[in-house]
């Protein structure tokens, strides 16, 4: 699957350095993004390199205080993520992106925003699982209009039509996510190809 882009940033590094890439998660809230994007890191500094994850709840905290839910709103958000992961994909980081960020063409405006690197990771639940998983009743509370503007409920969730991955972890475990997720960063040549690994 090919994405044409004029951005070529992330992949015009000196021979031998490594490259940096974005792997842009998105997905209803309990799809499993924060718990892939944790267990994709680890493995990933497991082979050296250098990772930051920039999580939708930290990043609201930190980086987007004061901003609300309005498309306006997190447009803004995911645009702010985009910036802060091109800066540090163009330094050799790998970034882990774990947000919502609901609609299609602001993913868009980040795919050209940080270029080659972004990989799009589709983290994808059905709507009754992730209410299922919602310890919080935050699913519950926005069906009963007690919260307003709530992905998946009162407003939409546009799903990628053409990501790089894509997960389902209804089905899959969360070892067998990762793998998939791994196994495309190898064959775009972000990491190197596994030792030993044999055509399956």
């Amino acid at each position: 699957m090919s994405h044409s882009t004029s951005h070529t940033t992330v992949t015009d590094r000196p021979d031998g350095a490594r490259k940096g890439f974005a792997l842009w998660l998105t997905g209803l809230s309990g799809a499993g993004k924060s718990t892939i994007a944790g267990a994709v890191a680890a493995r990933l500094r497991s082979e050296g390199a250098a990772v930051e994850v920039l999580d939708g709840d930290e990043v609201r905290e930190h980086l987007s205080k004061g901003l609300g839910f309005s498309r306006e709103d997190r447009d803004i958000n995911v645009r702010r993520i985009a910036y802060v992961a091109k800066l540090l994909c163009r330094n050799g980081v790998a970034v882990i992106t774990a947000a919502i960020s609901p609609y299609r063409a602001t993913r868009e405006e980040a795919r050209r925003e940080i270029g080659d690197g972004f990989i799009e990771v589709y983290v994808n639940a059905s709507l009754e699982e992730c209410i299922r998983r919602d310890v919080k009743g935050l699913y519950n509370k926005a069906i009963a209009g007690a919260i307003t503007s709530f992905t998946g409920v009162s407003d939409p969730y546009e799903p990628p039509t053409h990501p790089e991955v894509e997960v389902n972890t209804e089905r899959e475990t969360l070892e067998e996510s990762v793998e998939k997720v791994l196994d495309t960063l190898r064959q775009r040549g972000f990491l190197p190809a596994a030792q030993g690994a044999s055509a399956r």
